[in-house]
């Protein structure tokens, strides 16, 4: 009897535990990887990649048991000019022929606020994986449906060599920095 109330007590444990996390997929009619990047020292280039996808797991009693997973479609960058856009598709930069996809996996995330959070994870741009952290706020609603829905913003900084995306052909072209400005809105798994 004993055994049995110990397993029906696991399993219900664990149920409950898989019911505090809730998976939301992210929409990609409003969501975008935004970026702004110093040229020539003189002027800043702002572009997007407009294809976003994947999934956050979020448990808002143990944000530890959270997760996110993204994916950017490389050709999808649009700075607004079509010779430039070319450009970053192109070996020289992006190589978005060889190296589709864009993403990140976290490992782990943690709360570092009111509904302010860091996510580390690993960052994949073309052939390099770097560890990265990720700070964001989140907050939760709902749709005009009742669906429940996240909104996340996250602000982060790369030096795009670290990732192979090194073209400069006189060393002041293009900055090193790159800033990085996530907006995503998430809806949940039902």
């Amino acid at each position: 009897m004993r055994k049995r109330f110990s397993i029906l007590a696991t399993i219900l444990a664990l149920s409950l535990s898989a019911l505090a996390a809730d998976t939301y997929t992210i929409d990609p009619n409003h969501s975008a990887a935004n970026f702004a990047v110093k040229h020539l020292a003189l002027s800043t280039v702002h572009g997007r990649f407009t294809d976003v996808s994947g999934t956050v797991t979020f448990d808002p009693n143990d944000v530890s048991k959270s997760s996110v997973k993204a994916t950017i479609k490389s050709a999808s960058i649009t700075t607004d000019n079509a010779t430039r856009d070319k450009h970053l598709n192109s070996a020289d930069f992006f190589d978005t022929a060889k190296f589709p996809e864009i993403t990140f996996q976290s490992t782990s995330v943690r709360k570092v606020g009111e509904g302010q959070y860091v996510a580390v994870g690993n960052l994949t741009i073309k052939d390099v994986t770097k560890q990265v952290e990720v700070p964001f706020t989140l907050s939760e609603g709902k749709n005009m449906r009742g669906v429940p829905e996240l909104g996340v913003e996250a602000h982060l900084a790369l030096d795009r060599t670290d990732y192979h995306v090194s073209y400069d052909p006189n060393g002041m072209a293009v900055s090193k920095n790159v800033n990085i400005e996530l907006d995503v809105e998430a809806i949940q798994n039902k």
